[in-house]
């Protein structure tokens, strides 16, 4: 065990560590203290958030730097706010949880007539510009309430949902308050896009008053960040967005635009017509259309004219207090983006089919990235540290390569600081989800293991598929009327409240006989919800969850094979699947006192090749059970009696 250093001994707030949580802290203290940067994987139960905020807290006093912690959800924001709070009572320190300004929003007009972030932030400023807010016009006539109030925040540390009660009860605005406290706290508690979102992360320094080169950069729950980086690159333009400019290009006399906007829009769905599902388009799609078929000779001055008369439209509708939003700047952005991107071998222009919120066959135009680094290099590279951490990294020298983290990097993978009998992680040989193997035979195999774990599970159990047809499949075989418990399953397109409510459902299950949650691996369930103690004894991962080998997909294998030779299917089709897989398995191992089992419904499962990319703490006890009826039933009966 690793005495923690005297300076992260004023700040732990804890009589006493975790088994391995001082290895974990002395790797980022030590690192940060240095200006470099460490990754490092840990499991659950070591208290990362109060490890990761104890040794970075030191040298962010004494050389005066900001601590940014970055997080997927908001739950996991607070958790920081709340460590943070255990910390204060011990030695000063300030900091606050931020959301977006339309979840803090007081204003009903805003929050009732926005469709989407954007149009809200469109109808904010408005609001502001025609003294409509009153939570806004508090700031400036109740001026020596709102300062009392600055420093009240900045004193210790306060939640997003606190700041938002208070303002609510002193007629503030949230956002406005939180933006103005921003240079004066120690540690602010965010989501990826403040940090990594190029346009926003712009702002967000401004509003800062820091430097990228003051901060120490800590991110939580790390696996997520690749699949992140590459949406924040990634761009897209639906039929809807292209025929509501050319209706804006109508209405305000723009002839031009109209006639390109409908010409636009009939050579994508003829595009469309041509595809089943998805297909890759050469960048000259949209020249080809530009110069060829509407005669503009220079594409990227007509894209400029598009973003130059949609500022226009802006401005009008907001000097007619209407809602300033324009869909011919939209288009033009995204054209003006599909021109940048031309030639640059990280990007693919991709044209799908799918359906709309209403039920019909519709189509759009992506711009899809395929290189992470491009979005994370430039942060990693300037601020003074950072700190990257996960349940889930492995293998790290892959991690590293692939979001390009300095080379003086520190590794480290700190061992589990579960009790090796209180872990079950079993693989069921015989059960497979792959393509070739999805009978209705095959399926009714795989319930009947489910129905195993599920009448051998004191409480609750969780069950995972690799994707929602998987999902649906063992619905439709009939998975519901072999359970003697209540099922609750995950639905496509599910919002986060009806998401939260399902699991706030079944979790209540845990007090009686126990029920059965059904989700996606990668989905809301697997990835941002704990389930301590019976909320989730055991937990089944039917399949691999591998992406569906789209044009897309094959596109990202042949990026990465040409910037890692050799390493393309690995990195860019096993990695993120294994990654899903394992932080799925993790769900009912939360707390040192849980007893969780797992279970892996796939025979691939087994080969060392898989296993190879499964944390460590899972492939130190993990076992193959044979093909055969009542094994797991036997694993788990002895399992859970050791545990009673």
């Amino acid at each position: 065990m690793t005495k923690l250093a005297e300076e992260v001994e004023t700040y732990f707030p804890y009589v006493g560590v975790r088994p391995y949580q001082d290895d974990f802290i002395t790797t980022i203290f030590e690192a940060v203290e240095g200006g470099r940067s460490a990754l490092v994987e840990g499991s659950n139960g070591l208290g990362k958030t109060v490890a990761a905020l104890s040794a970075c807290l030191p040298t962010a006093t004494k050389k005066k730097l900001k601590i940014l912690y970055v997080a997927r959800t908001h739950r996991q924001h607070d958790r920081v706010i709340e460590e943070l709070k255990t910390i204060s009572a011990k030695r000063s320190v300030s900091g606050i949880s931020i959301r977006g300004r339309h979840e803090v929003c007081l204003n009903h007009v805003a929050t009732r007539y926005a469709v989407d972030v954007r149009a809200f932030m469109e109808i904010c400023e408005l609001l502001k510009t025609k003294e409509r807010c009153p939570y806004f016009e508090n700031i400036e006539k109740k001026e020596y309430e709102f300062s009392s109030l600055q420093r009240e925040i900045t004193s210790k540390p306060y939640k997003s949902s606190e700041i938002q009660r208070i303002c609510r009860k002193r007629g503030f605005c949230p956002y406005e308050l939180v933006k103005s406290v921003l240079p004066d706290v120690n540690v602010i508690a965010l989501s990826y896009l403040y940090v990594f979102d190029p346009v926003i992360r712009h702002v967000f320094l401004k509003s800062l008053a820091t430097s990228l080169d003051r901060i120490i950069l800590v991110i939580d729950e790390a696996h997520n960040l690749t699949e992140t980086a590459i949406d924040i690159a990634s761009s897209r333009l639906t039929l809807f967005a292209v025929r509501q400019a050319e209706i804006e290009a109508q209405k305000f006399n723009h002839r031009d635009i109209a006639t390109f906007a409908d010409l636009a829009r009939q050579e994508i769905e003829k595009e469309a017509t041509k595809i089943k599902k998805e297909s890759l388009v050469p960048s000259e799609f949209i020249t080809k259309l530009v110069k060829e078929k509407a005669g503009i000779e220079d594409p990227l001055r007509f894209f400029e004219h598009m973003e130059d008369a949609g500022n226009v439209i802006r401005r009008s509708l907001l000097a007619e207090g209407k809602n300033p939003r324009s869909y011919i700047l939209g288009m033009g952005e995204f054209l003006k983006r599909w021109t940048d991107a031309a030639g640059d071998e990280s990007f693919v222009n991709v044209i799908s089919r799918y359906m709309s919120k209403r039920g019909g066959p519709t189509a759009r135009l992506e711009i899809v990235a395929l290189d992470p680094s491009k979005i994370t290099a430039p942060v990693f590279s300037s601020v003074y540290s950072n700190v990257v951490m996960s349940g889930t990294l492995q293998p790290l020298e892959a991690y590293m390569r692939i979001v390009k983290l300095p080379d003086n990097t520190i590794q480290c993978i700190v061992p589990s600081p579960f009790p090796k009998d209180h872990v079950l992680p079993l693989i069921s040989l015989g059960v497979t989800t792959a393509m070739e193997r999805r009978t209705p035979e095959m399926y009714g195999k795989i319930i009947g293991r489910i129905e195993e774990i599920v009448q051998n599970t004191p409480g609750n159990t969780g069950v995972f598929a690799a994707s929602y047809e998987v999902l649906n499949a063992l619905l439709s075989a009939g998975l519901e009327n072999v359970l003697a418990r209540p099922l609750f399953n995950e639905r496509r397109g599910m919002n986060s409240r009806e998401n939260e409510k399902m699991v706030a459902e079944f979790k209540a299950c845990a007090d009686g006989d126990g029920a059965v949650l059904l989700g996606v691996q990668g989905g809301r369930s697997s990835e941002g919800v704990d389930f301590p103690g019976n909320q989730m004894n055991s937990v089944a991962i039917v399949g691999i969850p591998y992406a569906e080998p789209t044009p897309r997909i094959k596109a990202q294998i042949d990026y990465f094979d040409r910037r890692f030779p050799g390493m393309g299917r690995e990195y860019g089709y096993v990695l993120p699947a294994m990654k899903k897989a394992s932080q799925a398995a993790g769900r009912p191992i939360r707390t040192l006192s849980d007893m969780g089992a797992m279970i892996f419904l796939d025979q691939r499962f087994a080969a060392h090749y898989c296993q190879g990319f499964l944390p460590l703490w899972i492939c130190e006890n993990l076992r193959v059970l044979p093909d055969a009826d009542h094994t797991i039933s036997r694993e788990l009966r002895h399992f859970f009696k050791e545990a009673s």
